[in-house]
């Protein structure tokens, strides 16, 4: 097996010991997600109870096909415990996030949540965010406007080697919608050098509905387990304020 899938995996079974039966946990978007709820599906096979809150179609499809019973986010308070992935986790454990397109429902979740469970393989682990291109969900009225200021914006927060490209899918020039109707726009930026500013400085131009930078979130304990081929690597406890 690939040693980067392996540490998907180590990941994704550590993340199983911070659930407790009749908890409300929120499902994440993503190749290492998936072996998560896969693992969540045996459990349950087996009687264990939880209710589930999806960050897209795709890990509701996944999570009802093994059994999982699914919960209206509507219909939640708070959620005890989101397992989601990430494509880069910084120094601070900032995340960033939505190489799957689901970075709106994730930051949501994430957001409502009281312990975010981040796994990852270890090649996730960065000083900086930015090597990985960063998604900026926009709405489809007016893209080219919102991509103009967006590279505006990543220039002047320091992103000296922004470029800003509509996400496809199928055919060339097919723009992908999420699961919200909107557009992505990947921003390769090379090196984000304050993703805190940078982040502020996207969610107020209008047309962009979310980026993927996450910081931490008030009242949200966050936990990132890194996993290889010889085990896992826990770092948590940071809470936002």
């Amino acid at each position: 097996m690939n040693p980067l899938d392996l540490g998907k995996i180590q990941a994704a079974a550590a993340a199983i010991d911070y659930l407790e039966d009749g908890m409300i946990v929120g499902l994440g978007t993503g190749s290492t997600t998936n072996h998560f709820i896969a693992m969540l599906g045996d459990l349950v096979a087996k009687g264990f109870k939880i209710g589930a809150i999806p960050t897209s179609q795709a890990s509701a499809r996944l999570a009802e096909s093994l059994g999982i019973a699914l919960i209206d986010i509507n219909q939640a308070e708070r959620i005890d415990v989101t397992v989601d992935g990430a494509d880069e986790v910084d120094q601070f454990h900032n995340l960033l996030k939505g190489g799957g397109g689901a970075l709106l429902r994730e930051k949501i979740v994430a957001h409502a949540t009281d312990h975010m469970v981040v796994i990852a393989d270890r090649s996730k682990r960065v000083t900086d965010l930015g090597a990985f291109p960063l998604p900026v969900e926009v709405t489809s009225f007016g893209f080219t406007i919102t991509a103009k200021k967006i590279f505006d914006v990543l220039r002047e927060t320091g992103c000296s080697d922004a470029d800003v490209k509509l996400r496809e899918a199928g055919a060339p020039g097919r723009p992908f919608v999420t699961d919200n109707g909107n557009f992505i726009l990947d921003c390769s930026c090379g090196h984000i050098p304050d993703a805190a500013t940078t982040a502020q400085a996207l969610n107020a131009i209008p047309g962009v509905v979310e980026n993927g930078i996450f910081l931490s979130f008030p009242h949200t304990r966050r936990t990132i387990i890194f996993g290889d081929e010889d085990g896992v690597e826990v770092m948590g406890g940071v809470v936002g304020v």
